[in-house]
């Protein structure tokens, strides 16, 4: 086994901090080409939270800021002396630090001070010492009081210039966020919206001075908005050539973490070959171009430090914000998967204030980008296993209202599929059902869902869907309209070796027994169990008029005897 050698960059988001210490998978030739290769030089890219944008930001700074002896052995190491890539002044702003939640007023001023802060006061002036570290001397220079922020961006990114003899590199990191913090209060949001506006245009009308621009966030929500009156952004985030500019691909997991995964699979007594396959289905998956597949880096680098799965991503964001976002638009988690969507939609998926959900989860990097069936459409899904597992798990606590009770639950239901009894796991799904509240049936008899090329009535889709997400929830490996040479069936759900080929169906003619012999009768006509061995057939009759189980047939199939 390769010995581990680098610590993993648990939290580090400073490029200085890493050195030789701390292990770094090598990014630099894309900022490379970013600097040197293009005729633009203002680039705008949107990735989901913890996704590594600010290292990359600050990658840049240490660039820019003339820290070459960090560069060496890395990609961009070998460029360095081309004048492209020579120090300049940096002003680096992380919006994450103004203050939204004292009124707009508060916001302008704390804006105001954050800018002003980009620069050092020393001796009644302000210093450009850490910005050009390789400058024999300081730069310094005043700046005039009682500025508004815009004011105060364009006399900084002029005089960091004059006085320098260089243009400017700006970059703005969580640009979004002062703007996405306020999206439940519209009128306040809207006030902070158009402060930034005035901000960020200094940035076009400060062209003069700029050398290089580079903007990044979570969503895409708030670009046009913000920037409408900079209109040279040259937006990358579903380029293929920069898709694996933040995350891993399985190819940097399985090489440069290569002796970590090494680690984790001795310690949980795997092959590492199948640890790769089992992290691959969990955590990988996150798209930006349709093709490429890379790895949240938060989720990945936990796991290899605690060598345990668990859905580290997910439950480290604003649950509770999508949480209502569910509640409030009456959605399961299945409801808006499979969606195909142009390539437009992706590009500019619109304002938040009119965001379908496809649109607003794909924002908030909860769906992710599949290959289309034409070269101009995508398709939307979930990324992994681990946002999948997470939102069924969100959609039962919402239901339950109780995380300790939905826990409970979900190991009453492990134990039933487990053993194989199903009295007792109908008694689990009778349960979950009986949590439903009642405004979600009624609002869905008015509803339709459209699903795989048909429309299904929502009250059906209702229980389908949550009955999914139950089992999903609980950690339990569930195939859902799985083909067959016969057709497809309703889910199959496999735990503890145990295989359970189940079907469903609405009591809408006859009585409730027929209708659950009929669901067990497709399920052996059709095939459905054929790829699996001893599985449990189980047929279930869901009895709209009370909301309930009405009947159920179960049987077990013979190894392979259809």
């Amino acid at each position: 086994m390769n010995r581990v050698v680098q610590k993993l960059p648990l939290g580090v988001q400073t490029f200085a901090d890493i050195g030789d210490r701390l292990l770094y998978v090598d990014k630099t030739a894309y900022i490379a080409e970013l600097i040197a290769d293009f005729g633009t030089k203002a680039w705008f890219l949107s990735r989901p939270r913890r996704f590594g944008k600010s290292l990359l930001l600050s990658t840049l700074v240490a660039l820019f800021s003339g820290q070459r002896k960090l560069f060496k052995g890395l990609a961009i190491e070998k460029r360095l002396d081309e004048e492209i890539f020579a120090a300049r002044p940096v002003i680096r702003l992380d919006m994450s630090y103004a203050v939204t939640d004292m009124g707009i007023d508060e916001f302008r001023q704390s804006l105001g001070s954050l800018t002003s802060s980009r620069a050092i006061w020393q001796g009644g002036k302000w210093s450009l010492a850490r910005f050009l570290s390789s400058s024999p001397k300081a730069v310094r220079f005043k700046l005039t009081p009682n500025l508004s922020p815009a004011r105060i961006l364009a006399e900084l990114i002029e005089k960091l210039a004059t006085k320098s003899g260089r243009k400017v590199a700006v970059l703005i990191d969580e640009y979004d966020k002062p703007y996405l913090d306020l999206i439940k209060r519209p009128d306040e949001a809207e006030k902070v919206r158009e402060a930034l506006r005035a901000f960020y245009s200094v940035l076009k009308a400060s062209d003069e001075y700029i050398s290089f621009i580079f903007v990044v966030g979570i969503s895409k929500f708030t670009r046009m908005g913000v920037f409408s009156a900079m209109n040279n952004l040259t937006d990358i985030s579903v380029l293929p050539k920069y898709a694996s500019i933040c995350g891993f691909t399985h190819e940097e997991l399985s090489d440069k973490l290569g002796p970590y995964v090494e680690e984790a699979a001795q310690s949980l007594g795997m092959a590492s070959d199948d640890l790769l396959a089992k992290l691959k289905d969990y955590y990988d998956g996150f798209s930006f171009d349709g093709v490429t597949r890379v790895y949240n880096p938060f989720s990945i680098l936990l796991f290899l430090f605690y060598k345990r799965f668990s859905n580290y991503w997910f439950t480290s964001g604003t649950t509770q914000v999508i949480s209502q976002y569910i509640k409030d638009k009456i959605l399961t988690v299945e409801e808006f998967r499979g969606i195909e969507i142009g390539k437009d939609f992706a590009e500019n998926p619109g304002e938040i204030d009119t965001a379908t959900p496809a649109s607003f989860f794909y924002q908030a990097g909860y769906l992710s980008l599949r290959p289309g069936v034409s070269r101009d459409s995508f398709i939307l899904d979930y990324p992994n296993r681990e946002v999948y597992e997470s939102m069924s798990r969100l959609l039962v606590e919402n239901f339950v209202g109780d995380r300790v009770i939905a826990t409970a639950i979900f190991v009453d239901l492990r134990k039933a599929l487990g053993s194989g009894d199903a009295e007792a796991l109908i008694g689990e799904f009778t349960k979950f059902l009986a949590e439903i509240p009642y405004d979600i049936y009624v609002k869905a008899n008015r509803k339709a869902v459209k699903f795989r090329d048909s429309e299904i009535k929502f009250d059906e889709w209702l229980y389908h869907a949550t009955l999914l997400s139950f089992l999903i929830g609980a950690g339990v490996n569930v195939r859902a309209e799985e083909h067959t040479s016969h057709g497809q069936s309703d889910m199959v759900a496999i735990y503890a070796g145990r295989v359970w080929v189940i079907e469903l169906k609405m009591v809408r003619d006859g009585n409730d027994e027929d209708v659950a012999q009929g669901a067990l009768k497709q399920i052996r006509d059709k095939n459905y169990a054929g790829p699996y061995d001893n599985p449990l057939l189980l047929g279930i009759a869901i009895n709209g008029a009370k909301r309930t189980i009405g009947a159920w047939a179960v049987e077990k199939k013979a190894n392979h005897d259809a």
